[in-house]
C-alpha cells in the first residue's frame, strides 16, 4: 500500500490489526501518483516485487 500526501490517516482504517506487510507513505503526491510523483511511486513499486523475488 503506498499512501500519498492526501491521505493522512487512512491506516488506522485499512489497516487496524497492522497485517498489510508493505506499507509506504509520501509526503508528496496526491491522487494521481503516477503523475504527479512518478519517482517515488516506482521506486516504490520496485522494492514491494523485489521482496517478492
Amino acid at each position: 500500500m503506498a499512501v500519498f500526501a492526501a491521505d493522512n490517516g487512512i491506516r488506522s482504517l485499512l489497516d487496524p490489526e497492522n497485517a498489510i506487510t508493505h506499507w509506504s507513505e509520501f509526503d508528496t503526491g496526491g491522487h494521481f501518483p503516477a503523475m504527479e510523483t512518478p519517482g517515488p511511486l516506482v521506486t516504490d513499486v520496485r522494492e514491494f516485487f523485489r521482496s517478492l523475488r
